[in-house]
């Protein structure tokens, strides 16, 4: 690897880039879009088309492309090459200001959610100036919104764009109260930690469940599991830190800022860190970064799995996604300050992520819905589902002193004046970070650990920006029409902490009797996708988004549905595979190895009494027991996915999916598992946990 101060940013277009080669009045206009919104003229526009053109071909790139996070949850991105024809049958470089701007990718096979029909299925990328370009396999990625031809938005960074957007100026409402009159702007900063599974990829490619799937529908658990805490923090295999340099190096160039990486839990199971950027970059950043684990994977003889939950009895792979609200100036508004003045400030936005947390917890839970999800959250290795706040000791006392009026520690009624009173420094670190807590802060962030391993870390950042710049909008609504402000956020703060702190939970989320505090708390618990979704499109919801223009009801609505039919295409694709599995390789082995069974046992018996055959016989009446119960197991599953033809309406039949489909798929599995623990290992059609998962020498 050459050093990492030389090849850091060198796939990037970044700001220096710029500098270096765009005229001075040029870099000053893009400048101007890039921090301040102003719109590019065209002319503009085009000066830096050519730039970024000759800068590309220079780095090798032959294509460009309008890199875009549709609905799917992935990217996008289609190539044109940057030649033209000339009229002596040669062609020139050419890359307008228009190329640039704006493309038409057409794009009508993604999902829409009705927002377009396929003879309605015009699209369009439009450049996000925000994000820097970048050169990815010798093609010019240029980072777009992806929106219909009526301007709905039709992928994951127009809201989150809208989102950060809102926050902003809500969040500038409230500093100019406190006398900021130097902050321009204030942005949410965003560092995922991403964790992920590395299996040998020969064994990957017998395991149909695995290809097509990317977890094992079927699978008895290995005599060891990740019980002796061996492979956390353990020292790194050669062959996965032969990976993890790559993966580093290929970061690094492409400006991601790779900070961390070790052993996770569970065998085989890693996790990655980066330093913390502005959201909209981190969630172009964390798309990049699972791109490129599963592509280096490969080169490595590997294959990366992404599922949340692709092995049933050891922890599945979250994404913690650490959270924070700064402003242009430095300052970091969730980081308790030396003077009475940052602390009353400090506890105007933790009272407004409170307040956010606690009114909309159903949208939280939302942005973390998937199928996939669904088999982690709440199963000991990750946060429950019931949404709740983790502060800490400290903090939690500081909050209970204000609601009661008394100094902190001091148990005589005595008047706390925020603002005025020096309330304790918070040193960092005070408590344990509360693994079992969904959403926890962390001394100057809040880390929502709910997050799965393969999703977008765009839907939770737009409801975390959403549904705080609600709060600070509600705060600076009071506030600004206040005689005595100070009197006021005294109240505005007091009243917020008793009205939300039920949403504040310091203790073992794992715990039986959580949920049974929760629900006397009337804190929600959706357990499943299809308990959450139909919140997305309640009135409370609807009313928050279109009121900070991030989406617009229509756009909501679509979003309602395309959840809902992601939920149902995985559960079917998991249930036919299963089926197919079952049918073509698990019962065809448990025949053959019965017959085995029986030859064996008849051949015995010929060579006379004496010849004991009670291993043969009674193995395979039990391997014919669990035969005839998978065949019946099997029907029942093909019963239930021809049943849910049926159904009409898209939560109905998400419901149907988890009620009927999915637990015929675990009931037939109980019984797959139990005949492998049974059978000849050299009879078993795919490769055992063991292998998968201790298979990386």
């Amino acid at each position: 690897m050459a050093k990492v101060n030389e090849i850091f940013g060198s796939m990037v277009f970044n700001e220096a880039v710029m500098r270096e080669r765009l005229p001075k009045e040029t870099f000053k206009q893009l400048q101007k879009t890039i921090h301040g919104g102003k719109s590019l003229d065209i002319n503009i526009a085009t000066v830096v088309a050519n730039a970024m053109k000759d800068w590309a071909i220079e780095k090798g790139a032959t294509h460009f492309t309008h890199w875009f996070q549709p609905m799917t949850g992935i990217t996008a991105e289609k190539h044109d090459s940057f030649i033209a024809p000339t009229t002596d049958g040669k062609v020139i470089m050419e890359f307008s200001g228009k190329d640039l701007v704006q493309g038409e990718p057409d794009a009508s096979s993604f999902p829409s959610g009705g927002l377009r029909a396929t003879f309605e299925a015009r699209g369009y990328t439009s450049w996000d100036p925000t994000s820097y370009a970048f050169i990815k396999d010798n093609v010019l990625c240029i980072p777009t919104a992806f929106c219909s031809y009526g301007g709905e938005a039709l992928d994951k960074k127009t809201p989150l764009l809208r989102s950060m957007e809102a926050l902003n100026r809500q969040a500038l409402r409230i500093l100019r109260l406190f006398g900021h009159k130097d902050v321009k702007s204030v942005n949410t900063t965003v560092g995922p930690e991403q964790e992920y599974f590395l299996i040998d990829k020969e064994l990957y490619e017998k395991r149909k469940d695995l290809i097509y799937t990317g977890r094992t529908l079927l699978g008895a658990r290995a005599p060891k599991g990740q019980e002796l805490e061996d492979h956390y923090f353990g020292s790194i295999k050669p062959r996965v830190q032969a990976f993890m340099h790559e993966l580093n190096a290929e970061l690094w160039k492409l400006g991601i800022l790779a900070k961390s990486e070790h052993n996770e839990v569970a065998p085989s199971q890693h996790e990655f860190a980066p330093f913390f950027t502005t959201a909209n970059i981190a969630a172009d950043h964390n798309q990049l970064t699972m791109e490129l684990l599963q592509k280096i994977a490969k080169k490595h003889g590997m294959v990366c799995l992404l599922h949340e939950k692709p092995f049933a009895g050891v922890n599945g792979s979250g994404k913690h996604n650490n959270w924070s609200i700064c402003t242009n100036t430095g300052i970091n508004l969730l980081d308790p300050g030396d003077t009475p003045s940052e602390n009353a400030q400090f506890l105007t936005f933790l009272c407004a992520v409170l307040k956010a947390i606690d009114e909309y917890q159903d949208l939280l839970r939302i942005s973390v819905a998937t199928a996939g999800n669904d088999h982690r959250l709440g199963a000991n290795e990750a946060p429950p589902a019931i949404m709740s706040v983790f502060l800490g000791d400290q903090l939690t006392e500081i909050l209970e002193s204000i609601e009661q009026q008394v100094q902190c520690g001091n148990k005589e009624h005595e008047l706390l004046r925020i603002g005025v009173d020096v309330l304790p420094k918070f040193p960092k670190d005070t408590t344990d970070r509360n693994r079992t807590s969904p959403f926890a802060f962390t001394g100057n962030k809040f880390e929502f650990r709910s997050l799965g391993s393969s999703l977008s870390i765009s839907g939770p950042n737009v409801v975390l920006n959403t549904t705080v710049a609600q709060s600070l909008s509600q705060f600076a609504d009071v506030l600004e029409q206040a005689e005595n402000f100070e009197e006021a956020l005294q109240k505005l703060i007091r009243d917020t902490i008793i009205a939300h702190k039920r949403i504040i939970f310091n203790g073992n989320g794992y715990d039986s009797e959580w949920v049974k505090e929760a629900q006397r708390r009337g804190l929600l618990n959706l357990k499943s996708t299809p308990d959450a979704l139909p919140y997305l499109i309640c009135e409370k919801n609807v009313k928050l988004f279109t009121t900070h223009k991030v989406f617009s009801e229509t756009e909501l609505h679509s979003r309602f549905e395309i959840l809902n039919e992601s939920y149902v295409k995985v559960l079917n694709i998991e249930g036919l595979t299963m089926v197919d599995m079952t049918r073509k390789d698990i019962l065809p082995a448990a025949s053959k190895f019965a017959k085995h069974l029986v030859e064996v046992a008849l051949l015995k018996k010929q060579l006379g009494e004496d010849v004991n055959d009670t291993y043969e016989t009674e193995l395979a009446k039990t391997v014919s027991m669990l035969t005839a119960q998978i065949y019946s197991k099997v029907k029942a599953l093909e019963s239930a996915l021809i049943g849910a033809k049926e159904v009409k309406g898209i939560s109905k039949l998400s419901t149907y999916y988890r009620d009927s489909v999915f637990a015929a798929m675990n009931e037939l599995r109980a019984v797959v598992d139990e005949l492998e623990c049974t059978m000849d290992k050299q009879l078993w059609p795919y490769p055992s946990y063991g292998e998968l998962l201790f298979g990386i020498k």
